[in-house]
């Protein structure tokens, strides 16, 4: 048999984006769910900032996400690039200045749980306001299908192209906006920036369980989607599962999610509070519990928003899948059909924080009662 040929030298089986990373130079971490805020960072040159790169097992192929700290009463380098992000500010209080492609600067002002996104190519430039408090915020990014489409950096990060018809109304800057109503679930905030995601008022949308609450963003006319989400207290949602790339932050209030496959025995759990993010890998089920005597809410960022869904896969699950049954095709396991343990971990928990049930009102907790009691 003949031996297999050297291919130290050939290019084969390359990823431009995990290149690109390695070159530059700072922390990269690789979890399933990771604490934004304890990360630690290093200098980015490329920003003029510290970072780092979080790399989530349930990213996919199209979305990463970069941590950014702006030391006090610092400022990052100016940037322009043929990638979109969505930023969500962990810590800290600054601004950004945006310049348009007529040549106009929009600046606003952001704090944590701000929620923002910088048109596609524009020139802008983040500032910290503070001269005592570092500012930390996440960017999630198409960066890397970008490089791996193209991988040439200059046509990311140099290229001179303008996309005016994404950079949206004045206002859109300030954090005024457009509500378009769909339906439940699927209603729309256009906007570039949310000055308090905490604080956003939110539509219900019932057929996600226990008298949640949501709202989808479309940031910048772009192609990154966003949603934010809210448990009442003393409830949860129902369990569902989708493609790859969802990074779920938790906004406000605290509790868990569990993962599992179908074929799984046991559950994989997600602790969270504010800083907390997780991405579920590919069709793995997950379900998200509020343990907090306050609502809790979080945020979800993808590639493939309501606007554009850019695949497939997204375009049905915008569509109808993610709120139908599984048992009807769709990709949602109601509360009458999921695993019998997961009500019972959720009362134990809701009692270590003195929190009663409402989920009464949704399934029947008399068998829970008993063996509690």
């Amino acid at each position: 048999m003949a031996d297999a040929p050297d291919t130290k030298d050939l290019k084969f089986l390359l990823d431009p984006y995990i290149e690109w990373t390695e070159r530059e130079g700072v922390p990269i971490i690789e979890e399933l769910g990771v604490d934004l805020l304890k990360v630690e960072t290093k200098p980015w040159p490329r920003f003029d900032a510290d970072g780092a790169l979080v790399h989530l097992k349930g990213r996919g192929d199209f979305v990463s996400i970069f941590v950014i700290d702006i030391a006090p009463g610092g400022k990052t380098a100016p940037q322009r690039h043929l990638f979109e992000e969505v930023i969500y500010v962990l810590s800290g209080h600054g601004s950004t200045t945006v310049e348009t492609h007529d040549g106009k600067k929009h600046s606003f002002e952001w704090g944590p749980k701000s929620l923002f996104a910088l048109p596609l190519n524009a020139h802008y430039q983040h500032f910290n306001g503070s001269g005592a408090e570092t500012a930390r915020f996440a960017s999630v990014n198409n960066l890397c299908i970008m490089l791996n489409l193209f991988h040439n950096e200059g046509f990311i990060f140099e290229n001179p192209l303008r996309f005016p018809e994404r950079e949206g109304a004045a206002g859109h800057f300030s954090g005024e906006g457009e509500f378009i109503p769909i339906r439940p679930g699927r209603n729309m905030w256009e906007t570039n920036f949310v000055p308090d995601l905490a604080d956003f008022g939110l539509k219900a949308w019932e057929a996600r369980g226990a008298g949640s609450s949501n709202m989808k963003f479309i940031l910048a006319d772009g192609t990154m989607h966003a949603h934010s989400s809210e448990m009442p207290v003393g409830t949860y949602k129902k369990g569902h599962r989708h493609g790859a790339d969802f990074h779920v932050f938790a906004v406000s209030g605290h509790g868990y999610s569990l993962l599992w496959y179908d074929e799984d025995e046991d559950f994989q759990r997600i602790d969270w509070t504010h800083g907390v993010v997780f991405a579920p890998p590919d069709q793995m089920f997950h379900q998200h519990y509020n343990t907090s005597a306050t609502p809790s809410r979080y945020l979800a960022v993808a590639l493939g928003s309501m606007r554009y869904p850019f695949v497939e896969d997204k375009r049905r699950l915008f569509a109808g899948g993610v709120d139908t049954s599984v048992a009807d095709g769709g990709n949602q396991v109601e509360y009458e059909d999921q695993d019998p343990r997961i009500h019972g971990i959720w009362l134990q928990e809701i009692e270590k924080n003195g929190v009663e049930s409402r989920m009464g009102e949704y399934i029947d907790e008399t068998p829970y009662v008993k063996k509690t009691a």
